[in-house]
């Protein structure tokens, strides 16, 4: 059955990388940078999300597995919010939200001068900064049919693989590498960290696949509590949406004058590991439980 399993995984993760890595490099050889505001760039981007649903399709086509919604090898695709499902939901569109606001507070803290309540960003919100975090959770909500793409693939076929073949733990580990590396190209072309800094990209792809074990983690979590990939879509989305009050207040010139790529991005990360730790040693004893 493993054997079976390794196969089907191998399969879809040549087509995911193949597909993605196909759109992404194409963008590049015609010259997109990433600047953060390209929308042709974000176009693609956005695109290269698709990607994995789609492998999820073909692996499903070529494998024969089937395309039932629920149950055992499912797609993962329905929706119960019995017997208090509905609270991983709420966590799941919420948690984002939470642990970068903590992380902008870390950074306060160890760079006050970087606060601002007078920036332009702010402004624009006339003195409300109180619909910001509720304007980028509903948003982020309603867009999310990009990161529909990416956890129809990661959270509804590759992890439920690895979780067989391996545990866990480990898959939650191998499963974070290789997310990691599907984001590679554009690791390389800015979108994560940017260009400056030692060790480009290299260092900036290892920086993203330790981002991507410890999200991963928090993402399998509210998909195996919930058997579906809903509330990691939702939890995507809002984490790649950040909009929270405190980044309107926070002047980025000022913390990267004063911090490394790495202080910058650990200081604000710390939150998201703790929260990923947490959600690992809840999973992990539910997996003694049913043992």
């Amino acid at each position: 059955m493993k054997n079976k399993d390794v196969k089907n995984l191998s399969i879809y993760l040549a087509l995911s990388f193949g597909m993605t890595w196909l759109i992404f490099f194409a963008a590049i050889i015609n010259g997109f940078r990433w600047d953060g505001n390209n929308l042709d760039m974000e176009s693609f981007v956005a695109l290269g999300m698709l990607m994995p649903l789609i492998a999820h399709v073909f692996t499903r086509m070529i494998t024969r597995e089937g395309f039932q919604l629920t149950g055992e090898d499912s797609m993962m695709l329905g929706i119960d919010l019995k017997n208090k499902k509905w609270i991983i939901y709420l966590f799941a569109i919420f948690i984002p939200y939470i642990y970068q606001e903590l992380g902008n507070v870390l950074l306060i803290l160890v760079v006050p001068k970087s606060f601002s309540s007078n920036t332009e960003n702010l402004l624009l919100f006339q003195n409300k900064p109180y619909l910001i975090p509720f304007i980028a959770i509903s948003g982020a909500v309603v867009a999310s049919f990009a990161a529909l793409g990416e956890e129809v693939g990661w959270r509804g076929y590759m992890m439920p693989k690895l979780i067989k073949i391996m545990g866990l733990n480990k898959a939650i580990v191998v499963g974070g590498i290789i997310w990691g590396l599907w984001h590679a190209p554009l690791t390389c072309i800015g979108h994560n960290f940017g260009t400056e800094y030692p060790g480009f990209p290299y260092v900036g792809i290892l920086l993203m696949c330790c981002f991507c074990i410890f999200v991963g983690s928090i993402l399998t979590f509210v998909t195996v509590k919930t058997k579906s990939i809903w509330p990691a879509t939702f939890l995507h989305a809002v984490n790649n949406s950040p909009s929270t009050i405190l980044d309107k207040m926070l002047d980025t010139d000022v913390i990267t004058d004063s911090l490394n790529i790495f202080s910058y991005w650990l200081i604000s990360f710390i939150p998201t590991i703790i929260v990923a730790l947490v959600v690992m040693v809840i999973l992990n004893k539910k997996a003694k439980v049913t043992k």
